[in-house]
């Protein structure tokens, strides 16, 4: 099927994660790993391989950027979201909603 080849991959859990934690602003790697729990409730901790494995992904993508901030101790490095990174993320938020939105009406329905 043609068509389901050319839409984008979904977004793992972890991507959809960093890259919806960057969009609110940019994050060193451990800023990161906290706020990503703190989005998921505590559900999902990161380790660290996890995130700078994912982060290697996503500059080679360029989805995000390194970006210089004026903390330099222990030379943190730290990322921004891109144009295309958000685009990524504007995409699976939608395809998400619609499914949201599928099984929501199937469950109402089998209720009534």
């Amino acid at each position: 099927m043609r068509h389901v080849a050319e839409q984008q991959e979904p977004l793992s859990e972890a991507v959809f994660l960093i890259l919806t934690s960057l969009a609110e602003e940019p994050r060193h790697g451990y800023a990161l790993i906290k706020d990503i729990e703190t989005l998921s409730n505590g559900r999902v901790k990161l380790s660290t391989g996890t995130l700078y494995g994912a982060l290697s992904r996503l500059l080679e993508a360029r989805w995000i950027e390194r970006f210089k901030t004026d903390d330099t101790s222990r030379d943190k490095q730290s990322y921004r979201l891109t144009p295309l990174g958000r685009e990524h993320l504007g995409a699976d938020l939608g395809r998400l909603k619609s499914l949201a939105r599928v099984a929501a009406a199937r469950l109402r329905a089998k209720e009534a």
